[in-house]
């Protein structure tokens, strides 16, 4: 069956062959993922603290903050991501860096001093595994910082130093002012060069960080930064040298557009898949496009990635990156909570960036950073219980985890949809409904759903009816429910 839509065309059911089926680990597919930007979320040890910290309660930061946040601080919140639910934590990078981001990285075999040593990340690590909950550093190979040994020794030395085929240098001597002679990350960032990744001797020492810190401390996985911008041969030898240390490690890259030659089971288990949060943005913050045509563009999102590792993509809907899903919706909670739904009952593994569980703001960078809330008497109560709800739904009903998805009804006027789970292996299937829309909408069961009876209808978000009689969901506005074989 093909459906066709302006000059968009696309099949609904599509095939794929056990040849083409491909790995990708399953305790990241079954999971649930925390995103913790360390400097930002707890505070364990104030000794570690550098010289003119920011105060917790200063809820503005600037690109320079250091808040003090750090490893211990994370290691005494545990309970807090375990209450939760979630099952995966993502690091932002940790390593040895001047900034409070980490990701000009000065010495790569290092903890940043400011966040603790080996022994906390150990520690760490050891107590998250513990508790059923799996560890994925940030690498960052596409640039490094520019106290990093290397770029300082073609500093020194110039075009005499070993290393000077590292980088993209123009000429020499080396300048930083007021334009960079060498290639840099973004736009003359001069305080990141860009590495030559390329070269034999930069991928030998990239791939033994790798290697390094999955044997020696037990981690479960890499998010790769800026992972288009760094060549795909570095990355068949990046997985190859993963995988041969622990075939069960993730790897995730960085990508924020269209990502096809990075899934190919060469490179990347999944992505970051950003153009579905843009789809998320346009449909429910922003209301910019209807029913209708977010169906369209979530369901090209299916089309162009293998199913396996659509799954193990991280669906996002705010990061350190972005301003905050809430934010971008403008405060509006019934907004954010839809979202929310869809986020976690759609194809893909959920990421929930700290704060966004309790109804944190921020705009873009650097505000998206500011320092977690503590104080419970803050925090929006509703909107964690939703969080709470999602990651246990997601825990107990497999169809969420393992299941393909496909779109069933979508009304432009009314602003509905309803789509589908399904799972073979399992022989489950689920169904989802929203309403994104201020007016109480009627969705008609019968012609979408077969055997209504069958289904336990639960309400996620807002006010739902369950007419069995005439075989209608009336939901009020900006509700949701999910459907679940009783």
């Amino acid at each position: 069956i093909c459906v066709e839509r302006s000059s968009v065309v696309f099949f609904q059911y599509p095939y794929i062959n056990e040849a083409d089926m491909l790995d990708t680990p399953q305790w990241l597919t079954d999971g649930v993922v925390y995103q913790i930007f360390p400097d930002r979320f707890k505070k364990g040890n104030p000794a570690l603290d550098p010289e003119g910290v920011t105060p917790w309660t200063d809820e503005k930061p600037t690109r320079a903050s250091i808040y003090g946040g750090d490893l211990e601080g994370i290691i005494q919140r545990l309970p807090h991501l375990q209450e939760l639910g979630v099952t995966v934590l993502y690091l932002t990078p940790i390593f040895t860096s001047p900034s409070n981001h980490k990701y000009d990285t000065s010495d790569y075999f290092n903890i940043d001093p400011h966040f603790g040593d080996k022994e906390t990340l150990k520690e760490l690590v050891d107590a998250c595994h513990g508790v059923g909950i799996r560890v994925i550093l940030d690498a960052v190979y596409n640039h490094c910082g520019k106290d990093f040994f290397a770029f300082k020794d073609v500093i020194d030395k110039g075009k005499k130093s070993k290393y000077a085929d590292w980088f993209h240098i123009h000429s020499f001597p080396v300048q930083t002012e007021p334009v960079a002679n060498y290639e840099t990350f973004s736009n003359n960032i001069t305080t990141m060069p860009k590495l030559r990744t390329g070269h034999p001797e930069v991928r030998e020492y990239f791939l033994g960080v790798a290697r390094y810190w999955i044997e020696e401390f037990n981690i479960d996985g890499w998010r790769l930064d800026v992972a288009n911008e760094v060549d795909h041969v570095f990355w068949r030898e990046f997985r190859k040298a993963v995988k041969e240390v622990n075939p069960d490690a993730y790897i995730i890259g960085e990508v924020w557009h269209e990502a096809s030659p990075w899934l190919q089971g060469d490179q990347f288990d999944g992505v970051t898949n950003y153009p579905l949060r843009e789809a998320c943005l346009d449909f429910f913050a922003h209301g910019d496009i209807d029913a209708e045509r977010f169906a369209e563009r979530i369901q090209r999102n299916l089309f162009i990635y293998p199913e396996q590792m659509l799954r193990a993509s991280w669906n996002v809907l705010s990061s350190h990156d972005t301003e905050r899903f809430i934010t971008a919706c403008d405060g509006d909670d019934r907004k954010a909570n839809l979202g929310i739904v869809f986020n976690f009952t759609w194809i893909g593994t959920p990421l929930i960036y700290y704060g966004d569980e309790i109804g944190m703001e921020g705009e873009n960078d650097p505000d998206c950073r500011r320092p977690m809330i503590w104080d419970r008497g803050r925090w929006n109560k509703d909107m964690f219980g939703l969080h709470r709800l999602l990651t246990e739904l997601r825990s107990k009903e497999v169809v969420f985890r393992q299941g393909s998805a496909k779109v069933l009804y979508a009304d432009a006027a009314d602003n509905t949809l309803v789509f589908a789970r399904s799972c073979a292996k399992c022989k489950e299937q689920a169904f989802v409904a929203l309403n994104n829309s201020n007016s109480k909408q009627i969705i008609p069961l019968d012609a979408h759903i077969e055997f209504v009876d069958k289904y336990e209808w639960r309400s996620l978000t807002g006010d739902v009816q369950i007419d069995k009689k005439n075989a209608n969901l009336i939901l009020g506005p900006y509700a949701s429910v999910v459907g679940l074989q009783a």
